[in-house]
């Protein structure tokens, strides 16, 4: 299904299930991707339950696509996806909003080239398959490297796998490349070598990041617990800025990531050094969501829009983002 087909869908699914939130179960559903940060830990130690004060469902999926496409549909009421997928249903005027960043994406997110592809410049690329879920942050980043390399997307065979088919695929032989995030990037290392990451593709222009997002009905019948979630958050981010030495592969918040995730324990501590994650302040500050995260998801979109992966660009992104969750 291409990108704006998925748009439209996406809308369509919100419109028909513009929810009646009385008329669900009073336990929230909550969707994640595999992103390796300090929240997962949190997920996985239970720490939710205790500091919402409800039974929560989490869900996992394989990209933001799939948990936007959730969300519409009203089975989820909270969600984490990426910058790009944000973008694109932002441009659509989804009814959600942004309300913590958890993580801006650096080395964590990578572009891994197969031993004995051939492929060992950027110009090797042409005519070889490479794979990443279309509309995530990797998709973004590898059409950010390509344009960088003024290499052109229609001369290098793009496939749309998602993370666990990305390891699939691999392993048969059936890609020469993939950018992704792990555990599956974890995985093809093994057997490749990075062409270029999310860090890189950064300082070229195109940043990545990571978000937790609410549906507006929701956040607006449920303050209280959007801004919980907000602090349990954060809480799990300030425990790692203070302790990231002692999350090592042996340690307990790594093993409770690894539980969660699926990911390697041995390979955590050095994808959680390849982001940043945003402290409370940090969060409420102009470079985060008082204005910063709205005018980056805005140049997201445009850069999508000049893609072909969307049709328009909003003027504004601010509706789409708040801080009034996040606490003093």
């Amino acid at each position: 299904m291409n990108t704006l087909k998925l748009a439209r869908n996406l809308l369509s699914a919100m419109g028909l299930a513009v929810l009646s939130l009385s008329a669900q179960s009073a336990d929230l559903t909550i969707g994640y991707i595999n992103g390796i940060d300090p929240i997962k830990r949190a997920i996985a130690d239970g720490e939710y339950e205790k500091g919402i004060g409800q039974k929560i469902d989490w869900r996992k999926f394989d990209a933001g696509p799939a948990v936007l496409a959730a969300m519409a549909s009203g089975d989820v009421q909270i969600g984490n996806l990426g910058s790009s997928p944000l973008a694109a249903a932002a441009s659509r005027n989804m009814p959600l909003v942004a309300f913590i960043v958890s993580a801006q994406i650096r080395s964590s997110e990578a572009l891994v080239v197969r031993d004995g592809s051939g492929i060992k410049t950027p110009d090797d690329l042409i005519g070889k398959t490479i794979a990443v879920p279309f509309v995530s942050t990797s998709h973004y980043s590898l059409l950010g490297a390509l344009k960088h390399w003024n290499l052109d997307p229609r001369k290098v065979n793009i496939v749309n796998l998602t993370p666990a088919q990305i390891t699939a695929a691999w392993a048969r032989g059936d890609i020469d490349g993939a950018f992704t995030w792990s555990p599956a990037l974890g995985e093809i290392r093994k057997t490749g070598q990075i062409l270029t990451d999310a860090a890189e593709v950064s300082n070229w222009g195109a940043p990545t990041f990571e978000v937790w997002v609410a549906r507006k009905d929701f956040a607006e019948k449920n303050p209280k617990v959007v801004a919980d979630f907000a602090k349990v958050s954060l809480a799990a981010i300030a425990d790692y800025a203070a302790h990231n030495k002692d999350w090592t592969a042996e340690s307990a918040p790594v093993k409770s990531i690894a539980r969660l995730t699926g990911a390697n324990a041995a390979d955590i501590p050095e994808l959680l050094e390849g982001s940043s994650f945003p402290t409370a302040v940090e969060q409420k500050s102009a470079q985060y969501l008082a204005g910063g995260t709205a005018r980056e998801i805005g140049k997201t979109a445009e850069f999508l829009k000049e893609q072909g992966k969307i049709e328009k660009v909003l003027p504004d992104y601010s509706a789409f983002v708040s801080d009034k969750f996040i606490g003093e």
